[in-house]
Order: structure tokens, then C-alpha cells, then sequence
């Protein structure tokens, strides 16, 4: 279930003709049930057939009963399977078979997803493992070709570079059905040649082309669409939704930060229409979200609480998406389409209790039906180039004389800016602040010598342990959050020998660890034990002092802090960088 455009036998569509005039019986009835109809915003009362793949018809209630099998969804609703219109499947930290598994069962059966994070890692690589894994899934993966690797060249290095060559031999995939986010925002306003080509690669692919406009606004905002990029999903203030809905984007809204949720239900249900233009996303969920709150499910949830009508929130999961996609087969409750399906027994809380995907029932009241077997492929282990780190890397040091110095700082979690401080310098090595916190990155791909780069944080409160990730956003190197050399560098050492991964170290000991040794990124292992060592791992995160307020999911706050292709200053493999203004900062020292 790969393909963009899967196509259908001849005989299931002549089938599927004969059971909807009644000279054959369906497979398939879902009676008694209220259908959702996404085109008029209608909830009617409409009986099922199906045929295979096929909705073969959608007609009055207890008109028909002639069919192999029958559903009685009395008292509940029958909607189309929701479609994610961005999402990287890898920041669940599960394989695409594990991944299915947990979004499935909540009604999910269609992802657009952007093998950004593995292409970081494995290049061409990662993107040929997950696009092999996922074939045959009960979740269709739509593939994007990652256009960014590294997202900001200069100001970090991956583990490949990815030029237009690589991502037009991509874009030829019959998988593939689009480029993903364009995240060198000034490579494009700036006429960056590397990023020029990959652009138009994707334009001249005829298929999607999908943006990153974190920031962007007024006369910037016009100049990146033009360049031909025509979503976004980066919404991070109570403006950017309007303002990019009436410049013509695709907003791939997402759920990443809660207050801006009723906001902007009230600037969209003030409008005269409903943007067709405005579609439902993930971007990045734990696996442990994923089983505890959900995926698409959930920001559906959200929305309808903060005032949304319930079926224009599953408007944007469905048939919007569909426009989107070009996949006219797809997001309906209607003849001749996709029976991909959900049956919920409640609107408001999107209680989905069925799930259909190309006709199969595939899940209910939560649970997978059958087993979940991905594609042939090759994960790629091994990606570990880094061997051994000492306290000492741990250590940030000044070439300045004894005494009391002002340093820069990088103040704020995601969205940074420069603050400074006040440190003491004593032969060279600096006493960290008690409410600072030192960060040190390390390039782990083995293309560049892997030499420690260090600086302070602000605002990360005062801390008691330390957490080293190869989950780093995005070129995944190792990144080391403390204050203390020796928990620094025994977090460092867990991680590295663990093949990658998330680790939590407080007072010497080992409080929370993922071991993720495919890419550095993901776990072999179900759905269920990835998220309760997500669950441990936070949870020994927030206990050493970790503080992320606006965010759902607290650890990103250290997962996303070397993100270079965001404004403001990020701690990267190749020295203190800013993200606005594309330099290398060569001194911390003011």
C-alpha cells in the first residue's frame, strides 16, 4: 500500500459496479450507521457496501442486504481514515512496522511522512529502508524525499549530503509522492544554488513540494512561495496560521503547542468559509503520545474541544488532505473511492472504535487484528562513528585570563535568541552558572573529526544530572546536556555504546535509557516497550531538573535545541552558530 496511485484490478471496479446497481452482493455492509460526509458537512444516515478495496456504494439505510458479511454500526458514525499530511515516523523512535501499530488502531491510515531524520543519518540509505518496510502495512506511506541534508550546510554536518541528483533519482520512486519540508528557508530567499536545484527538481517531478516557513512573514513569506512552495506545517505564533492561510499555503496544522489551539479555532470559525487549504499533522510524537494520547485522533480531540465543529475537524483530516495529496481515491465516504474507514462511537472525543484499510478490518476498540509485517529491508545499524568520549570533553574552557568574564548565552528552548552572563574563569575552565546548564555537541558520523563544541544555555532551570541523545535534531550527532563532567560523559558512554540513543543520568547512575541502535534514531522493539522506556526516560529527565513548559512532550526540549535551520543561536557539531544570520559565532567571550 506504498504506491501514490495504487491501482485497483479491472474486476474489483466491475464488481464493485454490479453490487452498487444490486445484480451482485457486496463483501461487505456497514449498516445502520450515520455517515460523515466531508463534502457537505452533513451527518446522514447511510448504509455501506464494499468490494474489495472499493466503496462500491453509500445508499438508504436497510435498502440493501444482500452481502457476504455485515456490520451493524447502529448509533455510531462512519467516516473516512484519516490521513497525516506531515509527520516524521522516526521521531516515534519505531520502525515503520511499530509505527503503523500504534496509529493505526486510533484511525490513521494514510501518513505523508519525510524520511528526514534517517536520510540524516543513512542518506539515500534511510529513505530506501523506510520506503521498503512499509510496503504492505495497514498504513499507506506516502513518501517525501528529504530536501534538506544537512537542513543548513555550513552550520552542520550530517551523516550524507544529499544534492539534486540524489533527489531527483528519488522523486522517480513510484513511492514517492512529493519533496519534503524545504527547510534552508535563506538558501531560498537567497538564490542558494545547491537549494535552487533541489527545488526544482521537485517542481519539475510534478509531484508536491513541501515547505518550512518558521518566522517567515510578510515580504518573505510571498518570495518563498514563489519559489513554488506551497505548505507549511512551522506554527509557533498566534498569526502564523492566518497569515499563511490567506497567502494560498497548505497549513499543516499540528498540536506541538497547546495554547495556540483556541486561538486559532476562533480566527477560522470567524471566517465566512472554511479554508480548504488547512490540514491535519503530527510532525513529531513519542510512540508513548502515540499509545497514551494519540496521533491525529488527538489534535482532532483538541481542536473540537476549543470550539471546532467535529466534522470540519475531520474535514482536515480527510478530504482536505485528499485535495492535497491529488488522491481523489482517498478521504471520502463515497463510491469508487478507497474503503479506507473509521467507525467512532462518538464525534466530540473521536472515539474510533473500527478501522478499515483498503477494505480489511485491520483494527478495533484499540487494537490491532492482524499482525503487523513490514517489507524486506535493511535498517541501517551501526551508524555509531563516535568510540570514546572522557569528563574532559565535558569541560568548557576559555582562552581568557582568571576572573570574571561576560560570555554569549543561548537563551530560550526551540525558539532562541542571545542572552549573556557573567562567568568565573580559573585556569582556563569556566564555572557553570547555577542557573545555566552546558551543552556539548559532538560530531558521530565519522566525516569530520568528532570535536567537542560547548556552550551555555539559559532558561533550562538548575540541573542535578545530564542527558546525552543521538536523537538531535536535525543531523542527529551527539548531544550532551549537565553540569557535571562525569555524569556528562558516563550519559555520553551509555549512549554510545548502546548503538545511539536517549539516556538520563543523575549522581552517577543510569536514571533513563532508549537504546536505539537502527540510525541512531529508531528501536526494533513493539510499540508498547518503546514508549514505557520513553515514559521512564522523561520522567528521569524531568526529575533531574528538565523544565519545558509549553511543549507536549517535554524531552524535545533538548532533542530540538541544535535545530540551526531555526532562527536565533543552536549549539551544532561545527561551533555556536546563528540560525538568522547563517555565521559561525567564533567566540562565546564578549
Amino acid at each position: 500500500m506504498s504506491e501514490p496511485v495504487e491501482p485497483i484490478d479491472p474486476t474489483i471496479r466491475t464488481r464493485a459496479m454490479a453490487a452498487a446497481r444490486g445484480t451482485e452482493p457486496f463483501d461487505l455492509l456497514i449498516v445502520g450507521g450515520t455517515v460523515v460526509d466531508v463534502s457537505t458537512g452533513e451527518l446522514r444516515p447511510a448504509d455501506v457496501g464494499l468490494v474489495g478495496p472499493l466503496i462500491a456504494s453509500v445508499h438508504a439505510p436497510g435498502s440493501r442486504a444482500d452481502a457476504l458479511d455485515s456490520v451493524d454500526a447502529t448509533g455510531r458514525f462512519v467516516a473516512p481514515g484519516f490521513i497525516d499530511m506531515h509527520v516524521h515516523t522516526e521521531s516515534s523512535m519505531l520502525t515503520p512496522g511499530g509505527f503503523a501499530e500504534a496509529v493505526c488502531p486510533r484511525g490513521t491510515t494514510t501518513v505523508f511522512c519525510d524520511p528526514h531524520e534517517l536520510a540524516n543519518v543513512a542518506g539515500v540509505d534511510g529513505v530506501r529502508y523506510l520506503t521498503e518496510a512499509s510496503r504492505g502495512l495497514p498504513v499507506r506511506f506516502i513518501v517525501q524525499v528529504p530536501s534538506c541534508v544537512p537542513p543548513i550546510p555550513g552550520l552542520e554536518l550530517s551523516g550524507a549530503d544529499l544534492y539534486a541528483a540524489e533527489v531527483r533519482d528519488m522523486l522517480s520512486w513510484t513511492e514517492v509522492g512529493g519533496l519534503a519540508e524545504v527547510m534552508d528557508m535563506r538558501g531560498v530567499l537567497t538564490g542558494d544554488e545547491r537549494m535552487v536545484e533541489v527545488v526544482r527538481a521537485g517542481l519539475e517531478s510534478g509531484k508536491l513540494v513541501s515547505g518550512h516557513a518558521a518566522g517567515l512573514t510578510g515580504p518573505d513569506l510571498q518570495a518563498y512561495l514563489d519559489a513554488g512552495i506551497l505548505s507549511d506545517h512551522e506554527i509557533f505564533t498566534d498569526g502564523d496560521v492566518m497569515e499563511k492561510i490567506r497567502a494560498g499555503m497548505t497549513v499543516e496544522f499540528r498540536g506541538m503547542i497547546d495554547a495556540l489551539i483556541p486561538p486559532a479555532v476562533e480566527h477560522l470559525n470567524a471566517l465566512p468559509l472554511f479554508p480548504i487549504n488547512l490540514v491535519a499533522s503530527t510532525d513529531d510524537l513519542f510512540a508513548l503520545t502515540l499509545l497514551t494520547d494519540g496521533g491525529i485522533d488527538h489534535l482532532l480531540r483538541r481542536l473540537i474541544a476549543a470550539g471546532l465543529d467535529p466534522v470540519r475537524a475531520i474535514r482536515m483530516a480527510t478530504l482536505h488532505a485528499a485535495y492535497r495529496l491529488a488522491r481523489t481515491d482517498l478521504g471520502h465516504v463515497a463510491a469508487g473511492r478507497r474503503a479506507d474507514l473509521v467507525i467512532l462511537s462518538d464525534l466530540a472525543t473521536i472515539a474510533v472504535d473500527d478501522v478499515y484499510a483498503n477494505g480489511r478490518h485491520v483494527a478495533s476498540r484499540g487494537l490491532m487484528l492482524e499482525p503487523v509485517v513490514e517489507g524486506p529491508s535493511s535498517p541501517p545499524y551501526d551508524t555509531m562513528k563516535l568510540t570514546a568520549v572522557a569528563p574532559d570533553d565535558f569541560v568548557l574552557r576559555l582562552d581568557v585570563p582568571d576572573g570574571r568574564h561576560r560570555v554569549r548565552t543561548v537563551a530560550g528552548a526551540v525558539i532562541t535568541e542571545w542572552g549573556e552572563t557573567t562567568v568565573e574563569v580559573r585556569d582556563g575552565v569556566v564555572e557553570i552558572p547555577a542557573d545555566h546548564v552546558l551543552q556539548v555537541a559532538i560530531h558521530r558520523h565519522g566525516r569530520a573529526p568528532a570535536t567537542p563544541v560547548a556552550a551555555l544555555l539559559a532558561d533550562y532551570g538548575s540541573w542535578t544530572g545530564a542527558i546525552a541523545t543521538t536523537v538531535a535534531h536535525d543531523t542527529h550527532n551527539l548531544v550532551v546536556f549537565g553540569r557535571d563532567p562525569d555524569d556528562m560523559a558516563l550519559a555520553a558512554r551509555t549512549v554510545i555504546g548502546s548503538g545511539g540513543g536517549i539516556c538520563v543520568v543523575a549522581q552517577g547512575q543510569v536514571t533513563g535509557l532508549i537504546e536505539l541502535p537502527i540510525a541512531g534514531l529508531l528501536s526494533p522493539l513493539p510499540a508498547a516497550e518503546v514508549a514505557s522506556a520513553q515514559k521512564r526516560t522523561q520522567d528521569a529527565a524531568l526529575a533531574i531538573g528538565l523544565e519545558a513548559p509549553t511543549l507536549t512532550q517535554p524531552l524535545f526540549q533538548v532533542l530540538l535545541s541544535s535545530l540551526a535551520c531555526l532562527g536565533g543561536p543552536h549549539v551544532t557539531d561545527v561551533g555556536l552558530v546563528d540560525g538568522t544570520s547563517g555565521q559561525i559565532v567564533p567566540s562565546m567571550v564578549l
